[in-house]
């Protein structure tokens, strides 16, 4: 394993290692602003003195963070801060689990099967399900389930979210984890209310979606979407493997509790939901060539398909994404929550803006809230 890190360290130092004197002003400031707390961490309690992130980080017991910046529609910062594991410091090529960040990249995968004519957004679901049958539920023939409405939580679905499976518990099939059979530790996924009546987030409607679209292609859904997504993306470091290989391991931050100490990294068969190992970086190149399609100039999606992604279904919500205010004011959010490990990425694709955050301790949230509203001043986003 130790042979592994010095491998990380040095991949990361050639991929992304920039010198001091290679950054424009800019970049220069922001990782000062970053690293020194010059204006964009809280200030200390009665005092012009500001916090420096690492000392933010200690106050919210998060061992690592790591950090990309979109701006001009390319990436122009990625970092990392802290330990990825104990001992071992976290870089721009360490990876976290994305967990509810999974969804809108499964949601792109969707947009892609659409393009190419297996998919329709808007049709009932019960015609493309072959390996298991939606039970009987709230929905009927004037009330569907569909594709559109899963990705926007309004189809309905029971089960909010995941907890995991521990390194020594059985792992059930994605089956189980729908019929919410042993070894699966959450409840049976069903319909109990009225499709798109109303918003209720559901990653058991997601994984209700991974099973379709495995039935679809006929592949695993990992390999799916390393076909679909990771690969077209250039998502080059991102898998949606659960359990991890080795090799992956090596790259891996480990999950940290509310205190900061060590947990075991739980395996998540939920893919579509919570399942995506990745970087701030491998996000923030899917963002960049997505606000492409957006802005017409090129890309893996079609403008038509990027724009249903940016279109709400319901209030706040649309295909994947969480979408609010308009024009330059559009934004595209979404977090993450598993065990041991906090997400958030934010994007403005008519400003070709964004940023991801990711950390593996479970006060991440409130660390991520800081740095983003600080880079927000920092960088005029808007919203």
């Amino acid at each position: 394993m130790a042979r592994f890190s010095k491998i990380r360290l040095l991949m990361a130092t050639l991929l992304f290692a920039t010198p001091a004197s290679a950054e424009d002003d800019d970049i220069m400031r922001l990782r000062r602003a970053l690293e020194n707390g010059d204006a964009l961490v809280a200030s200390k309690a009665n005092s012009a003195e500001l916090y420096s992130l690492v000392e933010r980080m200690a106050h919210y017991k998060v061992p690592g963070l790591s950090v990309a910046v979109v701006e001009g529609g390319a990436t122009v910062f990625a970092d990392a801060y802290g330990d990825a594991r104990t001992g071992e410091p976290a870089t721009p090529v360490t990876l976290f689990q994305a967990a509810s960040i999974s969804k809108p990249v499964t949601a792109v995968a969707v947009m892609r099967l659409v393009e190419m004519g297996n998919l329709n957004l808007d049709a009932d679901i019960s015609t493309y399900l072959t390996s298991w049958k939606l039970p009987e539920g709230a929905q009927d023939a004037a009330h569907p389930v569909t594709i559109r409405r899963i990705l926007s939580h309004t189809a309905g679905f029971t089960v909010h979210g995941f907890r995991g499976y521990a390194p020594d518990e059985p792992v059930p099939t994605v089956i189980e984890v729908l019929n919410g059979a042993a070894p699966a530790n959450s409840p049976a996924i069903y319909v109990d209310q009225v499709p798109g009546a109303a918003w209720r987030y559901s990653g058991g409607g997601y994984t209700v979606l991974q099973q379709l679209m495995e039935d679809v292609t006929g592949q695993p859904f990992a390999e799916l979407m390393q076909e679909l997504v990771l690969e077209p993306f250039g998502m080059k470091h991102s898998t949606f493997m659960q359990p991890l290989d080795g090799l992956h391991y090596a790259f891996a931050a480990g999950a940290h509790d509310d205190e900061g100490k060590a947990r075991p990294t739980h395996t998540y068969p939920e893919l579509a939901a919570a399942g995506l190992w990745t970087t701030p970086s491998d996000l923030a190149a899917l963002l960049v060539n997505l606000m492409a399609s957006y802005r017409g100039e090129g890309g893996v999606l079609s403008k038509a398909s990027v724009v249903e992604l940016t279109t709400q279904v319901t209030d706040g919500m649309g295909p994947g994404f969480a979408v609010d205010g308009q024009g330059e004011g559009l934004r595209l959010t979404h977090g993450g929550s598993n065990r041991g490990f906090r997400c958030f990425l934010a994007a403005w694709p008519e400003r070709g803006q964004g940023v991801v955050l990711m950390g593996n301790g479970e006060q991440g949230g409130p660390l991520q809230r800081e740095v983003f509203e600080n880079l927000t001043r920092h960088y005029g986003w808007p919203g």
